[in-house]
């Protein structure tokens, strides 16, 4: 019995791996996508298709979207946690990969190391998806160029302040800097900053611009979107004391906000640890935007889906 496999396997296991182009056709293809959702359209282009998760790390949002999505394009979802697999342990990866192959027609992961998502695309017959890593989060960046583009954007001419710690989502900004043309600017605590490498990639042959600063009112100044994220992420629970002394002065409140441009914009990926990195009257506020890209996650995630199944 052959084994099916797509006409051609396409990963998307960061947003390094794609031409200005190709992303600009993903949000083209999300736009299409919410718009046919809300008028109730019936086509169905994954109709058959199965796409395992992989969950090595909860998620509200991300097995949400990337369940619903499938069943709205006409495909179905299974979960799977490491129970099932023992991912590197109870099996080699190069086994895993191959094995789902057989089962699947394309598998999104949601794990710590990149190395080990990497393994299992090149072990693997079918397109991986990163759900996210501790490198990098590039379903939620997309899903946010998306939400701006909707919101009236240009992502070649914005100024966007990150404030708090340079993990995945400030490292998934980084490598969108190359593709477009925006003014990132990072304000993080000394040792807390996103990697260098990333930072001089961008400086050396992207269109747009990145900033490394400590003061938040530098960043802010001026800026037409604000975003931020948890102090403390998934495995780093040990430094959440340490963390909590130093990143006081990054949190997101309406004395930072009024620094920023008028009607600015503010973000969070969620969840959200209100009254730390970002206050109930900021979130729940009018320049809030935080609803719509978690809305938007999954209409991204499915014009990701079209461009690795269709």
């Amino acid at each position: 019995m052959p084994v099916k496999q797509t006409r051609k396997k396409i990963d998307f296991l960061s947003l390094l791996d794609f031409e200005r182009a190709e992303l600009d056709e993903i949000l083209r293809q999300a736009e299409g996508l919410k718009r046919a959702w809300r008028e109730g359209s019936g086509e169905v282009p994954l109709a058959g298709r199965v796409l395992g998760l992989v969950f090595h790390k909860p998620s509200l949002r991300t097995r949400l979207s990337f369940e619903v999505g499938m069943r709205q394009l006409g495909g179905s979802a299974v979960y799977i946690t490491d129970q099932e697999i023992g991912f590197g342990k109870r099996e080699a990866i190069k086994d895993i990969g191959a094995v789902m192959s057989r089962y699947l027609d394309a598998i999104m992961i949601r794990t710590f190391s990149q190395e080990h998502v990497v393994q299992l695309a090149g072990a693997a017959r079918i397109p991986i998806i990163n759900g996210l890593t501790d490198w990098v989060h590039p379903c939620q960046v997309l899903a946010d160029l998306f939400t701006l583009r909707e919101r009236g954007h240009d992502l070649d001419d914005l100024r966007i302040a990150y404030l708090g710690d340079g993990n995945n989502v400030v490292q998934s900004w980084i490598h969108a800097a190359i593709p477009y043309g925006f003014d990132l600017r990072v304000a993080t605590p000394a040792g807390y900053e996103p990697d260098a490498e990333a930072v001089a990639r961008v400086a050396a042959e992207g269109r747009g611009r990145v900033s490394l600063l400590r003061d938040p009112v530098e960043a802010v100044a001026g800026a037409q979107v604000i975003y931020t994220d948890t102090w403390t992420s998934m495995g780093q629970e040990a430094e959440a004391e340490k963390r909590g002394a130093l990143f006081p002065p990054y949190q997101i409140n309406s004395e930072l906000l009024a620094g920023a441009a008028p009607g600015a914009h503010v973000m969070h990926c969620l969840p959200a640890h209100r009254g730390e990195e970002i206050t109930d009257e900021v979130i729940d506020g009018p320049q809030s935007i935080v609803y719509d890209q978690a809305e938007n996650r999954l209409h991204a995630q499915k014009g990701i889906l079209l461009h690795c199944l269709a």
